[in-house]
């Protein structure tokens, strides 16, 4: 009997607690995603994960990992003439890395180059199986770049030596950026990749809604990067997660640019965005949004908030695909067949220089001026406060390729298939 009645008074106990503990467990089951997901309480970005070219040399597409296009200080006055001229077998669209003495370049004839950098002889060359549109990033010794032929390639910066590849099922025109022992790009397979820098190995993989061939920039541990599917992402750069995503209505083939916590980037429609690089999407967002804007247009709802991260757009003209460059308080970037200087606190045009074609290049800065390529094939050096044209130099075919700015030299690729240094 006493028995029964011990057991009786501890299946009382395990109902007791067991009616307690599921309403936490319940709860805990719903809020414990929503706070991993949506918000920074239970999972952080490593903040420190940044990285920069050193002082006097450029390494990586727009100089550094937060894609300013900035160079700092420089007392040396360009002239626009030219020191060398490199000649390849094909256009040239990759944008030059510079360092230690050396420029680093991809042409359409499927071969990344490193030339001195004072003489623009060839030190070596590496033949991929197509064209070399991405621009390379060198860190450690070790030079990263994409090929139309799906592959990354990591290679010996002094000679050229292949020490692995990751193949990727289409062209990776997106250029590598890497930060702690992380290297990241996109493909046009939809996909961003981020995989060791030593052994190649991939350590994570995020499926986007279209090819990705906007360059990545990480700050904060965070990594932003557009696509052609009218999206921006930020995605935690150690693990991958998503923590945001923009809707751009247009195509993001630029770099994003970052400003302490703010993320502009232009799109193809000719709108320059800037967005919260903190900003999470709310659960289910882009999905509940159609049917709240439906109840809105019926009255039966309040109007919906801005997209999550928005902060302010600005109509820059009808196209662009040319990344910003950022100095100080300003912005620098192509549109149409303009060059746009844009005060940031006040998002007024502070002036704008007309080239006669195109500005596909992205602009390079140093302290007094702003160097840019147009499809008019030539180079624009252009006073960074007036505006003015300082000089032009004429190239035999239209420039995408974005300048590098590096001692006292702007180095700069043409599709007249030649690489030129210019002081």
């Amino acid at each position: 009997m006493e028995r029964r009645q011990a057991h009786i008074r501890r299946r009382k106990v395990i109902r007791r607690i067991a009616v307690t503990l599921l309403p936490f467990l319940l709860l805990s089951a719903v809020v414990l995603p929503i706070l991993y997901n949506y918000t920074d309480l239970l999972s952080r970005p490593l903040e420190d994960l940044n990285s920069s070219s050193p002082p006097g040399e450029w390494t990586m597409f727009r100089h550094d990992l937060s894609r300013s296009g900035a160079s700092g200080a420089s007392d040396t006055t360009l002239q626009g003439v030219v020191e060398w001229v490199f000649a390849t077998d094909g256009a040239i669209h990759s944008s030059p890395a510079v360092t230690n003495d050396t420029v680093y370049f991809g042409s359409r004839d499927g071969k990344l180059y490193a030339v001195d950098a004072a003489s623009g002889e060839k030190r070596w060359q590496y033949q991929t199986g197509s064209w070399v549109d991405s621009s390379p990033a060198v860190v450690g010794g070790i030079v990263y770049v994409g090929s139309n032929d799906g592959n990354l390639y990591a290679l010996d910066a002094n000679t050229g030596e292949r020490l692995w590849s990751f193949k990727t099922p289409y062209p990776v025109v997106s250029s590598p950026a890497i930060a702690g022992e992380i290297v990241y790009f996109g493909s046009d397979d939809y996909c961003i990749y981020a995989v060791d820098v030593t052994t190649g190995m991939k350590i994570w993989q995020f499926t986007t809604e279209s090819q990705v061939r906007s360059s990545p920039a990480i700050a904060g541990g965070i990594i932003y990067v557009g696509s052609s599917g009218d999206y921006v992402y930020a995605l935690d750069a150690l693990t991958g997660k998503l923590r945001l995503r923009f809707k751009t209505y247009a195509s993001v083939y630029s770099s994003p640019s970052v400003v302490d916590k703010t993320i502009l980037f232009a799109n193809f429609k000719g709108f320059l965005d800037a967005i919260d690089g903190r900003a999470r999407n709310w659960p289910r967002e882009y999905e509940i949004r159609p049917y709240w804007m439906q109840l809105w247009a019926m009255g039966l709802a309040p109007s919906p908030p801005p997209y999550s991260g928005f902060l302010w757009r600005l109509r820059l003209s009808r196209t662009a695909s040319s990344s910003p460059a950022i100095a100080s308080d300003h912005l620098y970037v192509g549109s149409d067949n303009n060059l746009l200087a844009i005060e940031l606190e006040s998002q007024e045009k502070h002036w704008v220089f007309q080239t006669e074609g195109q500005v596909r290049s992205s602009p390079a800065l140093s302290d007094t001026a702003v160097y840019v390529g147009s499809d008019d094939g030539r180079l624009y050096a252009i006073d960074i406060a007036t505006g003015r044209e300082l000089w032009n130099f004429p190239t035999g075919d239209r420039i995408t390729s974005s300048p590098a700015y590096v001692n006292g030299t702007v180095y700069v690729g043409s599709h007249d298939g030649k690489l030129y240094a210019i002081r």
